[in-house]
């Protein structure tokens, strides 16, 4: 392996680390030498490619959190394009699926989970990343999806806190399958997920509205 090469899993090793790490403890209690010692490299290795601490965290959303997000995201667009669709439950049922169904590992899904609490309970820089360039887009292409099929007059605020409180349901079901699992007793398989996209759906429907204006598949 060339020098190139050798640099390149350092960089690799290192946001790998560094990523885990955050993910469990937060930006402020992760420090330099744990995320080196956690990779197997020395302190100065983080300098060499990050530059600092700051750099290497926002390099993890960057480079891990975002493509996951994208992922996400082309499942939903997938799911709803085979649906042939573009009614308010074909669009939630497809948001649901892309999540609880989606192309994320259990890994990856706790991780992602873990940086967006650690990111709410206490924002960083990176938080501003989320919010510009993932959750405000997001927010606003459902905005355009759903609002004809809104009730008439409702307003673009309404309209979007509609918006958080479904992202908020599936968040909460994709993320808490533990909990979920404990009170529920279900096993959180393919039969149990399929349920919970259905009562997703119909709350959804009922609370934005929708359910008298076409809401249906």
């Amino acid at each position: 392996m060339g020098k190139k090469g050798k640099l390149d899993v350092t960089k690799e090793r290192l946001l790998n680390e560094a990523e885990a790490l955050f993910a469990q403890k937060g930006y402020d209690a992760v420090t330099v030498r744990e995320i080196t010692a956690a990779a197997g490299c020395n302190i100065a290795s983080i300098n060499y490619h990050f530059g600092n601490k700051q750099n290497l965290y926002m390099e993890v959303f960057r480079s891990r959190w975002q493509p996951r997000v994208r992922r996400i995201h082309e499942s939903f667009i997938n799911s709803l394009t085979s649906q042939n669709s573009s009614s308010p439950a074909a669009i939630v049922q497809a948001l649901a699926y892309a999540f609880l169904e989606g192309p994320l590992s259990d890994e990856e899904r706790q991780r992602h989970f873990q940086l967006i609490v650690k990111e709410i309970a206490k924002p960083t820089t990176a938080f501003d990343l989320m919010v510009t360039e993932v959750m405000r887009p997001i927010f606003k292409e459902l905005a355009v999806m759903l609002s004809s099929a809104m009730p008439d007059g409702i307003g673009q605020e309404d309209l979007m806190l509609n918006i958080m409180s479904i992202f908020a349901m599936v968040l909460h079901f994709n993320f808490a399958r533990a909990a979920i699992t404990r009170i529920t007793g279900r096993e959180y398989d393919s039969a149990f997920k399929a349920r919970l996209v259905d009562h997703i759906i119909k709350f959804s429907l009922e609370g934005l509205g929708a359910s008298n204006k076409g809401g249906g598949l």
